[in-house]
């Protein structure tokens, strides 16, 4: 068993109201692609409410939505993420939500069993915002090894993902 999963927070300032006819093709693929992550291999938790989803949690601010979630690995995140139906919704991120200028994702290490809370999520955002990627909080672009893990060379690390995003799979801006 793995003694760490990959936790993700990612925000999204959004364009108009979740109620709004501009959001509305966002919104009706809620369900489906929250059900998707629940259903992928290596998915733990996410975070959400007794309605089944986390727009209604305005921790960082009302027009900014969460993603929180726990993954067994990087892979089945990054499987998730780029290869699956979610990669679609992604496409049309431009539609629903303004470009922050700062990063809105953010990977780190915990370990298994533990749920990050809002406040821990937040830090390891504001870690990647004040120092760039580090063991500690990173992103797709640069992956550290979990603790309990033979250490890997950025070289090889950054080799892997840039291989994969050169062989169409997604959009690492995210």
């Amino acid at each position: 068993m793995t003694q760490y999963h990959i936790a993700q927070l990612n925000i999204a300032n959004l364009m108009a109201p979740l109620d709004s006819p501009q959001l509305s093709d966002f919104v009706a693929n809620l369900d489906r692609i929250n059900a998707l992550a629940e259903k992928s291999p290596g998915f733990v938790w996410r975070l959400q409410t007794e309605g089944g989803d986390a727009t209604g949690i305005d921790f960082f601010g009302p027009d900014l939505i969460v993603n929180l979630s726990i993954w067994e690995s990087i892979e089945a995140l990054h499987h998730y993420v780029y290869q699956t139906a979610h990669v679609e919704i992604m496409r049309r991120k431009k539609e629903w939500f303004h470009k922050l200028g700062e990063a809105h994702m953010v990977l780190w290490w915990v370990p298994a069993g533990h749920i990050p809370s809002l406040e821990e999520a937040a830090t390891k955002l504001s870690v990647l915002r004040e120092r760039g990627p580090t063991s500690e909080a990173f992103t797709f672009k640069k992956v550290f090894a979990a603790p309990s893990e033979p250490a890997v060379g950025d070289e090889e690390q950054i080799w892997r993902y840039d291989h994969q995003r050169s062989h169409g799979s997604g959009d690492y801006s995210h």
